[in-house]
């Protein structure tokens, strides 16, 4: 299934864990990605593609649909699936393009809308977040 993901770009990323402490470090990639043309984000894997899996698949497809609903406003469609990519357990977290846009992180006091651009997530600029609403 992760062959044709080569490299993060503007419509995927990889995260070797689901971070439930510092949750943003992901969560921003969702406001990103609901916020354009849609992306994965891809749990399990490293930044140089390596597959390491992850422990507790349902426990970490629990806290981040959990996150998701707690952090992301309003919330964005998601598809949420749990597969094998040689011998390990591997999330794939599809975010479908918004209609209800901006989406935007909510947590610690602030607020704020993410845009792709290439391979990064940023908070948006203003006159972005102008033109989407």
């Amino acid at each position: 299934m992760l062959e044709k993901f080569i490299a993060e770009a503007t419509d995927c990323d990889f995260k070797a864990a689901v971070e439930r402490r510092k949750p943003k470090c992901w969560l921003k990639s969702v406001s990103a990605f609901a916020n354009s043309i849609g992306g994965m984000l891809i749990f399990g894997i490293d930044d140089e593609q390596q597959t390491i899996g992850l422990d507790s698949v349902q426990d970490n497809a629990e806290s981040i649909s959990r996150l998701i609903k707690e952090r992301i406003l309003p919330l964005p469609r998601i598809e949420l699936t749990a597969f094998k990519e040689r011998g390990n357990d591997i999330l794939c977290l599809k975010i479908l393009p918004g209609s209800a846009t901006p989406y935007y992180y909510k947590a610690d006091g602030i607020m704020e809308a993410y845009i792709r651009v290439g391979n990064e997530s940023i908070v948006a600029p203003e006159h972005i977040l102008m033109s989407t609403s």
